[in-house]
């Protein structure tokens, strides 16, 4: 085993809500865990090829297991209906030392949104943060009771005056009132967010018009579509050009450089497609890359000669990529 990752015996598996189910994950040899801070997440190496990014949900005070969870999603790659359907209690699993690209920082009162499987990270911040005594308070948005994970973890003594559930029966105008619970702040609050793209664009566009600070507005996406949604631009055309050949393509808004990349014949490695694994680097020749990973550090972003084409965009009207 590398230094730099883990064998994780799956020790319990646990059906948390409709379509989604709890891991426990402790180590082979037994002995404490390395320590993870809030907010932090998982590269695990799935059956079948798949690698993934799964949030530590636990509490990060624990050192003798990690607890991730995993929604089913019968549309997506194969990665999720692995982890339902192939990975089963004594496995073993082999994941990287846990990485935090949503840190939990210092703030006089938080206020956490979480929509679906975004509750993830959100449950080790409250763990923590109900620990250390700060004042919290969390909206889990979901369709139905039924579809809302760790719910009797998170209606016990212990959280319950710090949680409000919003179930919208699939209608949107049912749910959440973004706007409203935005509208105004306590001083020092920050905002922790994650969930699907409706719901990550509503709190993006809220925190705008409300005037809320930028560095005091947190998100965590977990898709491309969730990464477009809180950018802070919008997406425009531009051009991708094939080095090799010429060819010139169209990316719309709404499509990222990858699929566009693939619709038209070209193979480009990819894992994660949400900017996390670093699998579909790929070098730029001219343009300017507007990056919206998790992967690349400042000091690569400022030379702008790579890009992961799966979540990232141009600030050009057109890039060159070496394919």
């Amino acid at each position: 085993m590398a230094q730099d990752s883990l064998s994780l015996r799956v020790q319990r598996i646990t059906p948390e809500a409709e379509g989604i189910c709890s891991y426990e994950l402790v180590p082979v040899n037994g002995g404490p865990l390395p320590p993870f801070e809030a907010g932090s997440h998982l590269d695990v190496h799935v059956p079948g090829g798949f690698l993934r990014q799964y949030s530590l949900c636990g509490d990060p005070a624990e050192t003798h297991r990690y607890l991730i969870a995993v929604q089913r999603d019968a549309n997506g790659r194969g990665g999720s209906r692995a982890m339902h359907e192939r990975v089963h209690e004594g496995d073993v699993l082999t994941t990287s030392l846990p990485r935090c690209d949503f840190p939990l920082l210092h703030a006089r009162g938080y206020v956490l949104v979480a929509g679906g499987i975004g509750i993830t990270p959100m449950l080790s911040m409250a763990h923590q943060l109900q620990r250390q005594g700060a004042p919290w308070h969390l909206h889990y948005c979901t369709r139905s009771p039924e579809r809302t994970a760790f719910r009797a973890l998170l209606a016990s003594p212990a959280f319950a005056s710090h949680v409000t559930f919003h179930h919208d029966g699939g209608d949107p105008a049912r749910g959440l009132d973004v706007q409203a619970l935005l509208t105004t702040r306590t001083g020092g609050t920050r905002i922790y967010c994650c969930g699907p793209a409706p719901l990550m664009r509503a709190v993006r566009e809220a925190t705008v018009l409300h005037d809320w600070p930028r560095e005091k507005v947190h998100f965590e996406a977990f898709s491309a579509e969730a990464t477009g949604a809180i950018s802070e631009t919008a997406d425009t055309e531009f051009q991708v050009v094939i080095r090799s050949t010429g060819a010139t393509y169209p990316v719309p808004p709404g499509q990222t450089v990858l699929n566009v990349l693939r619709k038209n014949g070209l193979r480009v490695q990819s894992d994660c497609e949400a900017g996390s694994c670093g699998s579909c680097l790929t070098r730029v020749l001219d343009g300017d890359p507007d990056h919206r990973d998790t992967f690349l550090p400042e000091t690569q972003r400022a030379t702008r000669c790579n890009m992961l084409v799966c979540v990232s965009r141009a600030r050009s009207r057109k890039l060159v990529l070496d394919l």
